[in-house]
């Protein structure tokens, strides 16, 4: 019983180092095609630096108020909402994404089994150590040493975990320096780390550090300064484009993260900038304020007819107030605009069908079919595409449909079902046939994996 015991502790120390060395996966992503455009832009020379190909990294935006970034396998930048809220400029985020890119190029997420494998040979150990004085009578000096070997090894891990974030650092003052963007807004991003740390009362001196999976951010800085402010990329401007794009952005996130009444006072109406109105727009429209949220969105259009994600929003504002009617024109143009843009075709998409006009479910199909084809994980879009497919009869596609949509909802049971019924319905051996098998194999493997999860 009393190895059970310990052997009980041992996996659940284990089981806690392994928390601690894996991202949260299950978050919410916060998808927007004016946010998505911006963050890219602001990556792509940075991926370019690293010798990455920018079409096959994405910067994700992540639906948390904490100032926190991170990967989590694949060639995936994850950034929460609340970093981007924090930031006071793109050059900041810019050195964020460095980091990361840092990590990737590292091979940090495939190599963390390294860091774990030390520490649980190390908590095995004194497990076995902890066992035999155990069973010599020595009961409490067994316990103390199998507590002491956990915390050895959790030491371990963190000193691995440390040594990867100051790689990182170091390879993202070089991606930096490559794609000739200043290292400034790095450095003020780690100021506010550190202002945040002084604020929750977190120690300063070696002994704090290691306990903590990131280096000091006192000590990033101090070594960060020493290799930014001799680069040549040092004095260089920040790109006043996309400044501007992001005080947009963030003014949006704002104001759609935020409660109504803190996005006013933030932004008051004494403030007639795009920024200001961007943000008042979805204050207005999340209190169901539309006249004033109509009277934002054309406040924007007076300055520029022609941008289409001030169009989008007119035509968000009018659909989720139930006129799809009305929201069809900027809707359209939009998705002009934007080349079909998968995010704003899929709300054309929408707004067309929830016109209740079977005249216009055709077009809905070719919008919504050209949404896909571009992107294939958009499970709203590939809702509409099966509420379309329904509406003509056609239920071997609107299941397929359906399929696509709850298998990226990781509703597997569900996805199978649909998959399986729309594969008896379609032409044997036709694309759609094929694609249904497949979507029925994912499913089928993902619950699996589940499964051995538990």
């Amino acid at each position: 019983m009393r190895a059970m015991r310990i052997l009980s502790r041992l996996l659940a120390a284990l089981a806690a180092l392994t928390m601690a060395a894996q991202p949260v996966a299950a978050q919410s992503i916060l998808r927007d095609a004016e946010t998505e455009a911006l963050l890219q832009d602001m990556a792509d020379p940075l991926i370019e630096a690293a010798g990455l190909e920018p079409g096959n990294v994405e910067v994700v935006l992540i639906n948390d108020g904490s100032i926190n970034a991170f990967v989590a396998g694949g060639q995936t930048v994850y950034i929460h909402s609340g970093l981007i809220n924090a930031a006071d400029t793109a050059n900041e985020v810019q050195g964020v994404i460095a980091h990361e890119l840092g990590h990737i190029t590292g091979g940090h997420v495939n190599r963390i089994s390294e860091g774990m494998s030390s520490a649980s040979n190390i908590s095995i150990l004194s497990l076995l150590i902890a066992a035999a004085a155990i069973a010599a009578g020595a009961g409490e000096a067994g316990m103390g040493i199998m507590a002491a070997g956990q915390q050895a090894a959790m030491g371990k891990f963190l000193a691995f975990s440390r040594v990867q974030e100051s790689s990182a650092d170091a390879a993202g003052a070089e991606y930096l320096s490559k794609a000739g963007i200043s290292g400034r807004g790095s450095l003020e991003f780690f100021k506010k780390l550190q202002n945040l740390e002084f604020r929750y009362g977190i120690k300063q001196n070696d002994d704090a550090t290691f306990s903590r999976t990131h280096p000091l951010s006192g000590d990033r800085i101090s070594t960060l300064r020493e290799t930014y402010v001799i680069d040549p990329a040092w004095d260089a401007p920040d790109d006043t484009d996309i400044q501007r794009r992001f005080e947009r952005v963030k003014a949006k996130l704002y104001g759609f993260q935020a409660e109504p009444k803190k996005t006013l006072q933030y932004y008051p109406e004494t403030r007639q900038d795009i920024p200001a109105r961007y943000a008042r727009a979805y204050a207005y429209h999340k209190s169901a304020l539309v006249d004033k949220a109509l009277s934002e969105t054309e406040g924007l259009l007076q300055l520029d007819p022609q941008d289409p994600y001030f169009l989008e929003l007119k035509g968000q504002v009018l659909l989720e107030s139930g006129r799809p009617v009305e929201a069809l024109e900027p809707l359209r143009k939009a998705t002009v605009l934007t080349r079909s843009e998968p995010l704003i075709a899929s709300m054309f998409g929408h707004a067309l069908i929830a016109t209740e006009d079977k005249t216009h479910f055709e077009e809905a199909e070719q919008v919504l079919r050209a949404a896909v084809g571009r992107d294939r994980l958009n499970p709203f879009a590939w809702y509409q595409l099966g509420v379309v497919y329904a509406a003509r009869g056609d239920m071997p596609r609107a299941r397929l449909a359906s399929a696509e949509q709850q298998v990226m909802s990781r509703q597997y049971a569900l996805a199978i079902r649909s998959a399986q019924f729309a594969e008896a319905g379609l032409p044997t051996g036709s694309p759609d046939w094929i694609r249904a098998q497949d979507i029925a194999l994912q499913a089928r493997a993902e619950l699996e994996r589940e499964q051995e999860r538990r």
